[in-house]
């Protein structure tokens, strides 16, 4: 297989592609790992398998165009998780307690005499608040989310969570003694700092705006590592100026943010740690090779998850529209060859599915292409 990186991926990654073409100089590549790299207007070409982010976020990814063309898209969730998590928790110090601003201040001091005399004067103006015995609300409760959660309730934190779409695998991650409100608007009424774990999504966009704002507790922490636009910046810098918000902490600094008092933008650093960056290499390695090789489907945010083990001599991986009489449109020209079905599993996503047949035997190429003619068929793979 040929491999194309489009950003520095950590040299973890290295050892999931032995024996294929892996660099940042291939062409006609079928899967690419990348980071950053913005691929709208990138080209897809028709070798292109797979693209594997190492990290969470897709938004540098088409992601629909992949999807039409039956490339599938991987993230990794949780890979960084703890990276964000301690990024969170210092930033829940730093939303109460005014230092960095007194440690910038106290740096004002250098070459004037009494030091100490001049700490212990000007100390009052950086009084802070304790987090222990707050409200802290928790907006999104997947791996990230969950973790802060749980983590809150150590520092001696009350923490309440919001997630309508809370999956089964996060519930049995979260402390029973997080409290659930299925009330966007309670949580913003009773918390004291709010930490944000969402995806970017239409409906999350601008989650943050002179309205949720308004609702909030009056001196409001608000921490936002997980996308700059969920705030409205203006909106945001408002409520700040006028005290509604106490501190706003983002890791996505805009024009807007920058320079404000009680505004404490930190430079995208959520992830930025070895550690997050081999686990993410890793995790990212690790899908794509699987997929490539096997057909194997996990972490995709636009095809649905669908794994099995290689058993039998040949595998059949379709990608075609969630339709009705798919599945026995494609089985009859299988059986038409006189091939068993040893093994198969077919799920949908949206409007899209995926289709994974073990055979006993390849097909050859004429059922093949009958497989790929018909209507709602996307893409046809053969692995042996």
């Amino acid at each position: 297989m040929k491999i194309l990186k489009l950003n520095s991926i950590s040299p973890a990654a290295d050892a999931y592609f032995r024996g294929d073409t892996y660099s940042d100089a291939v062409e006609d590549p079928h899967g690419i790992i990348l980071r950053s790299f913005s691929m709208h207007g990138y080209p897809l070409g028709e070798s292109l398998l797979a693209v594997a982010r190492a990290g969470a976020g897709v938004n540098n990814i088409p992601i629909e165009e992949c999807t039409k063309k039956g490339i599938v898209v991987f993230n990794t969730p949780g890979a960084n998780a703890n990276a964000v998590k301690e990024l969170v928790l210092c930033e829940l110090f730093l939303g109460g307690r005014k230092i960095v601003d007194g440690a910038n201040w106290a740096q004002t001091l250098k070459g004037q005499e009494g030091v100490g005399k001049l700490v212990e004067k000007g100390k009052s103006k950086f009084v802070g608040q304790e987090v222990a015995g707050k409200t802290l609300g928790v907006i999104g409760l997947g791996a990230i989310g969950a973790m802060v959660a749980n983590a809150a309730l150590a520092l001696g934190m009350t923490v309440l969570g919001y997630d309508p779409f809370l999956s089964v695998r996060s519930a049995w991650m979260i402390d029973r003694r997080v409290q659930f409100t299925a009330e966007l608007s309670d949580l913003f009424a009773k918390a004291d700092f709010i930490t944000v774990h969402v995806p970017l999504t239409p409906d999350t966009k601008g989650l943050f705006n002179k309205k949720t704002l308004s609702a909030c507790k009056d001196g409001v922490v608000v921490i936002n590592n997980a996308r700059g636009d969920l705030v409205v910046s203006e909106d945001m810098a408002e409520a700040v100026a006028s005290g509604k918000v106490s501190r706003y902490i983002t890791d996505f600094p805009d024009e807007t943010l920058l320079g404000k008092e009680n505004i404490l933008c930190v430079p995208h650093l959520g992830a930025s740690t070895p550690e997050a960056e081999d686990n993410c290499a890793c995790m990212a390695a690790q899908e794509l090779t699987d997929y490539l090789r096997d057909g194997n489907i996990t972490n995709s945010v636009n095809y649905p998850a669908v794994s099995m083990p290689r058993t039998s001599a040949a595998r059949v991986c379709v990608h075609h529209l969630n339709v009705k009489e798919m599945l026995s449109k494609i089985l009859g020209i299988v059986s038409a060859q006189g091939i068993n079905v040893a093994h198969m599993q077919d799920q949908s996503k949206g409007e899209y599915a995926y289709l994974i047949l073990e055979l006993d035997d390849a097909p050859d190429e004429a059922s093949v292409q009958k497989i790929a003619a018909l209507d709602g068929v996307i893409r046809v793979r053969v692995l042996v």
